[in-house]
């Protein structure tokens, strides 16, 4: 018998995946958390239905979310991440000797307990001494902080049910004022490609604009997300990604990374036409 997971990329596009075996099935407060063992990708996550990563591609979103900023700012010590629970962020930041802490909210537990278990090759890290983890709601806990974090990387699910809140104008404002004075805020900002994502990624964009002097936005290809095409946002209030990046540097710390390299870094800033176009609409007119 034949097994496939399918996920509905758009009202009129579907995305299947041949599954070996259904590892893991369970229903946290928040959603449902699915484990597949499938023969391209590995084992793969999925929440309500949604594939958040595999173990084939996870590490092009994890490296890309994670690498941009810290090649960017040199002397990040203290990061804030939100969401994340399936621990690949932390696994690349924990590379860095220089960053002293992590603060990890999740709102839920059950992801991250499941992943311990069952995506070891991302979740392995989030033992690291330097770790800390929470399991609350990201909005509330960003709220009582103040001029704290280097980085923060919001590393969310979508900008509907248990992601809604860290997509509002409120959240980024919070996160402008939890910031250093040299503070970067990089999220997971959707892809351009089908209507329902750009328009979410559009909403972002705009939201972000108004707080920070800084505001990029940066592109990846992901196989396994809706159209391959997906972007990541760059909000900063001193340092420009590609000015600032010092390739040298990071190239010096001999750090292993599979997708991403200073050259990549930037790249990835040249973004297409319709990208542009879309960026474009939502921006202040001058």
């Amino acid at each position: 018998m034949n097994l496939w997971f399918t996920e509905h990329h758009s009202p009129n596009v579907k995305f299947s995946i041949k599954v070996d075996k259904h590892l893991y099935s369970g229903q946290s407060e928040f959603q449902k958390i699915d484990i597949l063992q499938t023969p391209e990708f590995g084992r793969v996550l999925t929440l309500d239905g949604l594939v958040m990563c595999t173990e084939k591609d996870e590490f092009i979103y994890h490296e890309m979310i994670t690498h941009v900023a810290m090649a960017t700012h040199p002397h990040i010590k203290n990061v804030l991440v939100i969401g994340a629970g399936d621990g690949g962020t932390v696994r690349e930041l924990v590379k860095y000797p220089t960053i002293e802490n992590i603060d990890m909210v999740e709102i839920d537990q059950m992801v991250v307990d499941v992943c311990m278990e069952y995506m070891p090759q991302t979740a392995s890290k989030l033992t690291d001494p330097r770790v800390h983890l929470y399991f609350e709601d990201g909005l509330k806990f960003v709220r009582k902080k103040e001029n704290e974090y280097d980085l923060i990387i919001v590393d969310s699910t979508d900008p509907f049910g248990p992601g809604e809140g860290l997509f509002t104008k409120e959240f980024y404002g919070n996160c402008y004022k939890a910031l250093t004075e040299e503070g970067i805020l990089v999220n997971q900002h959707e892809s351009p490609f089908y209507e329902e994502d750009a328009l979410g990624m559009k909403r972002a964009h705009q939201k972000i604009m108004g707080f920070f002097p800084i505001s990029d936005v940066y592109q990846v290809h992901i196989p396994t997300y809706p159209s391959g095409h997906w972007l990541f946002g760059f909000a900063s209030k001193k340092f420009d990604p590609i000015q600032d990046l010092d390739a040298s540097a990071w190239n010096g710390l001999g750090l292993e990374t599979r997708y991403y390299n200073p050259k990549i870094h930037v790249g990835s800033f040249a973004l297409p036409n319709y990208v542009k176009e879309q960026l474009k609409d939502v921006e202040p007119k001058h």
